[in-house]
């Protein structure tokens, strides 16, 4: 994934302020390099891989045990190292494993930004983790006694779609422009309408870390 730019950020922000001004909701837009290190598979791989090792050399070589029990310490550590490199260990976890991670991640942010805070709760959090190509939209109580969780499925898709193309920064503001409309529709803006949250787009590491 190629880091959004400032400018992708500030028309990302742009597009959250406008959707703001037609709804008494808030919209946070937080994006994660990653949504976990999945640095334990890298250990569980390498052990798997080191444990198959001696078996075949027991049957088919006359190998001294020392021997194939340092093969199978150099088998590990080769590994180990190996399973670094990023994307080769994105590539070893689950797909189920990466989207449970991800919605996790999600829920936490749903906390960490606040969002159970805004009056009304009427809060809506668009979380997209790039490593995974996920995005879901979580929803305030508030919210959800007007609007039922699937109305953000189009929302989510559209996301997604642009996540796959590279169009990222299209992506999130089609996401917030659809969030926004719905919103919009179910809770207009009153009188006096405070900016309780953060309009600015949040990007997190794979640690959760800004």
């Amino acid at each position: 994934m190629q880091p959004l730019t400032l400018e992708d950020q500030t028309a990302i922000s742009e597009a959250i302020a406008r959707a703001e001004e037609k709804t008494s909701g808030e919209i946070v837009v937080v994006a994660a390099i990653a949504s976990d290190g999945y640095r334990s598979f890298a250990l569980l791989w390498a052990a798997l891989l080191a444990l198959a090792v001696p078996m075949p050399l027991i049957f088919a070589t006359k190998w001294p045990v020392e021997y194939i029990y340092l093969l199978q310490l150099a088998v590990f550590f080769v590994c180990l190292v190996l399973f670094q490199w990023e994307r080769l260990r994105f590539a070893l976890v689950p797909r189920a494993v990466k989207r449970a991670r991800a919605h996790q991640r999600a829920v936490e942010q749903f906390l960490v930004q606040n969002m159970h805070t805004t009056k009304g709760r009427t809060g809506v959090l668009i979380y997209v983790s790039f490593a995974e190509r996920f995005a879901e939209v979580i929803a305030d109580d508030g919210i959800y006694r007007k609007v039922p969780p699937t109305t953000w499925e189009d929302a989510v898709g559209e996301l997604t779609s642009h996540l796959a193309r590279g169009t990222t920064t299209e992506g999130f503001i089609r996401a917030i422009e659809r969030c926004g409309k719905i919103l919009a529709k179910h809770f207009p803006p009153g009188r006096v309408d405070t900016n309780e949250l953060p309009n600015h787009l949040i990007v997190l590491d794979a640690y959760g870390r800004p």
